[in-house]
């Protein structure tokens, strides 16, 4: 592995911050491959760090539904670079509606971090275990919900939990199981803020033949009506529901993410904005600085236009 350059100095939360970051593989053992690793991972991982020394908080990302958490490499490296580690697993390769298994598998890989996340890190970086926030795009930011609500055990505690763009089924009253959305305004017991970030295009239709990919009744605006205090919701306005994806997205997957949904004119004013609002949530909930959050709340939205800003403090 090696490091990618970074800034020197310290930027906003919508720019590359201080830290050079690294990207860094980590298989899981499987039937036909035995892992070097004294505990290796339940799932695959990709894991975004700063190269520089020191101890940071975490960030578990949970990809989109057939996606790969290589498609998000651009964005959570942004992450990483502002002193986060960002822990991206591939929960599967092929899935069904049910979820239920990478509600599962979550639970697994959060239950490994304190046995082996150590092991795939350099000795200079140091995971804070007490400070995790979980977060999930699309069919992953109800796998993030779900595992938040405890519909599987995990034996560390989240501190923050971020959904971008999520999804709970294919319109009100189909949603996929375990289905995550009661329909009941501040129904959800968190115990840690909240965070959902929706796309102003997700909800709009690109081919007659498929439906949209955020619907409405099973999207954002659902999952935000449902969470408690703390929480913050954004939508952006004029990008769709894969814009927070790297630009160059290869194989049949990859070329599928500029197809399936309604996108904006450019990837990166939505990546950058998605990448710098999560920093800036979690420096307010992992690290109590929230002056940029509070510089969002006020209308410094860089590189894009909201159509949507609220704030249950």
């Amino acid at each position: 592995m090696s490091c990618s350059s970074g800034t020197a100095t310290a930027t906003g939360v919508f720019e590359i911050g201080k830290y050079t970051t690294v990207l860094q593989k980590v298989e899981s053992e499987t039937c036909s491959t035995k892992s070097s690793l004294a505990v290796p991972p339940p799932k695959p991982l990709l894991i975004a760090m700063p190269c520089e020394a020191g101890e940071f908080p975490i960030l578990m990302f949970l990809h989109g539904y057939l996606l790969y958490n290589s498609f998000y490499s651009l964005l959570i490296q942004h992450v990483a670079s502002h002193g986060f580690i960002v822990i991206a697993p591939q929960l599967y390769t092929v899935a069904g509606a049910d979820s239920s298994e990478e509600i599962k598998s979550t639970a697994a890989i959060t239950n490994w971090l304190s046995k082996g996340l150590q092991e795939v890190l350099p000795l200079h970086v140091q995971p804070k275990l007490s400070k995790i926030g979980l977060a999930g795009h699309s069919r992953g930011g109800k796998t993030a919900f779900a595992l938040a609500l405890q519909k599987a055990a995990s034996t560390l505690r989240f501190s923050a939990i971020i959904g971008v763009d999520p999804v709970d089924g294919m319109d009100k009253g189909k949603q996929t199981p375990p289905p995550v959305l009661t329909y009941v305004p501040h129904s959800f017991d968190l115990d840690m803020a909240a965070m959902v970030i929706g796309s102003g295009l997700g909800e709009v239709k690109r081919n007659p033949l498929f439906p949209p990919c955020a619907p409405k009744g099973v999207n954002h605006e659902d999952f935000y009506k449902e969470c408690q205090k703390p929480a913050c919701y954004f939508v952006v306005k004029d990008f769709g529901h894969l814009d927070m994806l790297d630009d160059d997205t290869r194989g049949i997957r990859g070329k599928a993410t500029y197809c399936l949904c309604m996108n904006g004119k450019s990837r990166e004013p939505m990546r950058r904005f998605v990448g710098g609002v999560v920093v800036a949530f979690m420096k307010a909930y992992l690290g109590g600085d929230s002056s940029d959050l509070m510089a969002i709340r006020n209308g410094q939205t860089g590189p894009v236009e909201l159509q949507t800003a609220e704030f249950r403090l």
